[in-house]
């Protein structure tokens, strides 16, 4: 199950929706006849571990251990919230949260990193998606669960903790240093180079598509005009609100489908629709993700990718095509389930395949990029994922590991330029250098490779 440490909660960094759904206590009580020999197993071993187990055993241990192994069985994504955690997952969609700003998982025992949430203590500190966290202020955390490693990060703002990282590429571990802090997070940046607009978009809290609304009308008045071109940076965006994901998608789009869902049931069922009207006014778009692009920020992305809105720049995404809903227990307790799985206009799942970029382009200017990029973890990677229930292509799955010979320049070679960020580097110059930056009919998809800016 992949936590969140920015926002002290469990997997909200991933929810897709918050839809709150009616519930009883006799809902809860009730039990399907069908099912009452299994409950009947469940109460035996209850009793035996009562009265056998070596120590006394807490019932609300048993039972919250009970809860978790039942969840777990189901996928990585359904958990059930306590009211620290149900609390967190509040405030976290309101775009404020006390933390590090990390996302992580379990990988064979160990905490790996999804990704930091950007401008965080974690990401001002250095810390990247793929590193593997070993030790907690010198104590080894290898073999706990991801629980009590979240635990033992969290704590007052101002204080400060010692991460070891083991990071793929260097030989040694090495210790940093950050200071928990209250983050009051800007979801979205954006600032101009030239007459190109960049959108910086790092998470789908409240508020996001009138954010990136404002945003556009900064970049204009900074310009003096209609930009040249326009980047949506969502690279190590880790998802959050599907309501908003749908309202920045339908910016930019004249009209067409921006995402269906589908589950079990017919009332799990939706598709969402695009407006008339694209606040860019037809301006080429240019999509940046890599592997930390999940959840909702894979709806943005498909749904301009298949509108032939924009052309997506960057790496496989990072393949979580799933809805979660809230399902409140108590005044302070829910479940987070899986309720259904989304598909992009054209009908595609992400579901473990992610978004492909039109043109993969590696971050060349972090010389432990090609590492990390290599052992990054994804939605395929987490243990009980769901299925792609459309056939996936394996062979789609090894693409992002091709090396490409156009990408051969050094990181030294880069930052003796003044390139602290290839990726965005390239992106702004093809929209500037190629005939995207004439390009201004909405639906022109330019398939086409430019050769890099920066010679090897």
């Amino acid at each position: 199950m992949a936590l969140s440490i920015a926002p002290f909660m469990r997997s909200a960094a991933l929810v897709t929706a918050l839809a709150l759904l009616p519930a009883t206590t006799a809902g809860l009580a009730a039990v399907d006849g069908r099912g009452a020999p299994e409950f009947g197993k469940l109460m035996a071993i209850y009793q035996r571990i009562q009265a056998n187990y070596v120590d006394e055993v807490d019932d609300e241990k048993l039972v919250r251990g009970a809860i978790d192994g039942m969840l777990a069985s189901l996928d990585p994504h359904s958990s059930y919230l306590d009211a620290s955690a149900f609390e967190s997952l509040r405030t976290q969609t309101e775009g404020s949260y006390g933390g590090l700003g990390l996302s992580v998982t379990m990988e064979d025992g160990v905490v790996k990193v999804i990704a930091p949430t950007r401008g965080t203590p974690a990401d001002k500190a250095g810390i990247k998606a793929g590193d593997f966290i070993t030790h907690l202020d010198g104590k080894l955390i290898y073999g706990g669960t991801l629980d009590e490693a979240v635990e033992q990060m969290r704590g007052l703002p101002g204080t400060a903790i010692k991460i070891t990282i083991y990071r793929p590429g260097r030989d040694e571990p090495f210790d940093v240093s950050v200071a928990r802090a209250i983050i009051d997070l800007q979801p979205v940046e954006f600032t101009v180079d030239g007459k190109i607009g960049v959108i910086t978009v790092s998470t789908f809290s409240a508020n996001v598509g009138r954010e990136v609304e404002k945003a556009m009308d900064g970049i204009r008045t900074k310009i003096g005009g209609t930009p040249e071109g326009i980047v949506i940076d969502m690279r190590s965006n880790p998802g959050g609100l599907l309501d908003e994901a749908v309202a920045m998608s339908d910016l930019f789009l004249d009209k067409g489908q921006i995402v269906s869902q589908r589950g079990r049931f017919a009332r799990d069922n939706e598709s969402y629709v695009a407006r008339n009207g694209d606040i860019a006014r037809g301006v080429p778009i240019i999509v940046l993700i890599d592997s930390g692009t999940a959840s909702a920020s894979e709806i943005v992305a498909g749904a301009l990718q298949d509108h032939h809105r924009a052309i997506v720049m960057g790496e496989r995404s990072f393949g979580k095509g799933s809805v979660q809903t809230l399902v409140p227990l108590t005044r302070d307790s829910a479940l987070k389930l899986t309720t259904a799985r989304y598909f992009t206009p054209s009908g595609r799942s992400v579901q473990e395949g992610g978004i492909e970029p039109d043109i993969a382009v590696p971050q060349m200017s972090d010389p432990d990029a090609r590492a990390r990029a290599a052992r990054a973890i994804r939605e395929s990677d987490l243990r009980g994922h769901l299925i792609n229930e459309i056939d996936l292509d394996e062979r789609e799955l090894e693409h992002d590991k091709i090396d490409d010979p156009r990408f051969k320049i050094s990181p030294e070679e880069l930052e003796k330029q003044g390139i602290e960020d290839f990726q965005l580097h390239y992106a702004i110059d093809t929209l500037r250098n190629t005939r995207l930056a004439t390009t201004k009919t909405t639906g022109t998809k330019v398939t086409g490779k430019p050769k890099p800016v920066a010679k090897p």
